[in-house]
């Protein structure tokens, strides 16, 4: 069974559905959870980029501990947590490699077609390009 899950977070309904979900799969199986925040930082120059990197980084870990420890009492014992910048499916998928996780849980955000083609969806991106199992929750 799974040891080692992945979740996306990124403090959405259906990331918060995702990390509880994980959590219950990571009670059953005495597994552990590795939740990891992307952060994507699209405009401003090299040193604009890497001061935002590094404050919004350290307050948002702190931010994320908080939310999780009161989605799932148990979130200290059980989770691993990184606050990580790149695009989030990069991201999520690096992890795989960089962590031997051998388990994605990630959620699934109803989008139009419009906003499909616009800005992508995380989900079929890491369904398409993952080579562990990928669930999704809805």
């Amino acid at each position: 069974m799974f040891k080692y899950s992945l979740v996306g977070y990124d403090g959405s309904h259906s990331s918060q559905q995702a990390f509880r979900f994980a959590v219950e799969l990571a009670r059953l199986t005495k597994g552990r959870l590795r939740v990891v925040s992307a952060l994507q930082v699209v405009e401003g120059g090299a040193d604009t980029t890497s001061l935002v990197m590094t404050d919004t980084s350290s307050q948002r870990v702190v931010e994320l501990k908080a939310e999780l420890q009161s989605l799932a009492a148990d979130a200290d014992t059980l989770v691993d947590l990184e606050v990580l910048h790149g695009s989030p499916g990069d991201v999520l998928i690096g992890q795989v490699h960089a962590h031997n996780i051998d388990h994605i849980v990630i959620g699934h955000t109803e989008r139009g077609a419009l906003a499909r083609w616009l800005v992508g969806s995380v989900s079929d991106d890491i369904l398409a390009r993952s080579h562990v199992p990928v669930t999704v929750v809805r």
